[in-house]
């Protein structure tokens, strides 16, 4: 019989591991910190959705806090309208602030339009974001997104969220609609 492991019993397990290490007394070797300079070979960045209370200006505020400035920003708040002046804006307070944009999303495709899909990439490419992540896009507009990946030099990462997606139920799904489309 197999139990199936959700990700938040995956979560508290976690934190209840880590909880019990740190109530242990153990402590971990001590480490020297590397030089200021040093780059590190793991770039952490964060979701501007988790902030999507927040403003654009309290968001960097909190990645400046946080010493963390990739970021997957969505059109939510402020953080990165879709209109081209006031996303403009936006751009240049993240470049002052030191902030990469890396990714663009959740953006979805609910059109299997080129029109739609365009003004999409077109988002995407004036603020120079290479990845968009893709939510529920249906597997038969893959090929017309794909196209445009092509034309835009931008890549798609297809968003779930988990066995509740009505669309994409896990990675596992995604990885058979790409299998199937190449086949095609």
């Amino acid at each position: 019989m197999t139990k199936a492991f959700s990700r938040r019993n995956f979560v508290r397990t976690s934190a209840a591991g880590v909880a019990a290490f740190a109530a242990s007394g153990v402590s971990a070797p001590a480490q020297e910190r590397p030089p200021a300079d040093h780059a590190s070979p793991i770039r952490l960045g964060l979701a501007s959705y988790t902030f999507r209370n927040f403003n654009r200006a309290q968001t960097i505020a909190f990645m400046k806090q946080l010493n963390v400035f990739e970021l997957n920003a969505k059109d939510v708040k402020d953080h990165l309208p879709t209109d081209p002046q006031e996303e403009a804006v936006a751009l240049a307070d993240y470049s002052s602030a030191g902030v990469r944009l890396h990714a663009a999303g959740t953006i979805y495709f609910a059109k299997d339009q080129d029109a739609d899909i365009r003004a999409k990439f077109e988002y995407c490419k004036r603020a120079g974001i290479a990845v968009i992540v893709a939510g529920d896009p249906a597997p038969e507009t893959l090929p017309r997104i794909e196209k445009f990946v092509k034309e835009y030099d931008i890549r798609i990462a297809i968003h779930n969220h988990g066995p509740e997606d009505k669309l994409w139920h896990s990675p596992l799904d995604v990885l058979e609609a790409v299998r199937v489309w190449i086949r095609a």
